[in-house]
């Protein structure tokens, strides 16, 4: 069975960098599992700048969906993020909330039978506005059951705020 630290809080909060540390505290040569889909240059800019925030130590693997395939075991793994994961299943069902539930859960399931350390990153995308469409409302719900569910099977729950880290679990 894996051992799961679930890191969480909002945008630039500073989960990213933590869940970095974290991971190369732990091995000399995590992997880090990258699942977002470019969208814009904007977005790539992003990417790219996170990119540079890893050295030679880094094992990268980029999987937008199917994440309990990759081979992790044996190894300390990083999944950035949940949040940007959750989407490609929320564009690809068409916004269907219960298909994207199952297929998310299926996933989170298959990884955690690997015996491999994971620290996997999400948003709190809930503690801010709500959202004035249905489809952004939908995600809104979907993101905050896939949180509660990796909260509740994680060994350790972190919340970042303002870079520092809050013990949760």
């Amino acid at each position: 069975m894996a051992k799961l630290t679930f890191i969480t809080g909002g945008a630039r909060s500073g989960k990213s960098r933590y869940a970095q540390q974290l991971a190369l505290s732990r091995s000399g040569n995590p992997v880090y599992v990258a699942t977002a889909r470019i969208w814009d240059a904007e977005f790539k800019q992003r990417v790219d700048r996170h990119r540079e925030d890893r050295d030679e130590r880094w094992t990268l693997l980029e999987e937008e969906k199917w994440i309990s395939r990759l081979p992790l075991a044996g190894k300390v793994a990083v999944i950035d993020c949940i949040t940007l994961w959750i989407t490609n299943f929320f564009s690809d069902r068409k916004y269907d909330l219960d298909a994207c539930l199952a297929d998310c859960e299926q996933e989170i399931e298959g990884l955690l039978r690997q015996d491999t350390g994971l620290i996997i990153i999400s948003n709190e995308i809930g503690m801010g506005l709500h959202a004035d469409t249905v489809s952004g409302r939908k995600f809104t719900d979907l993101q905050g059951w896939i949180n509660q569910s990796l909260a509740a099977k994680a060994d350790e729950v972190i919340f970042m705020v303002s870079g520092l880290p809050l013990k949760i679990k």
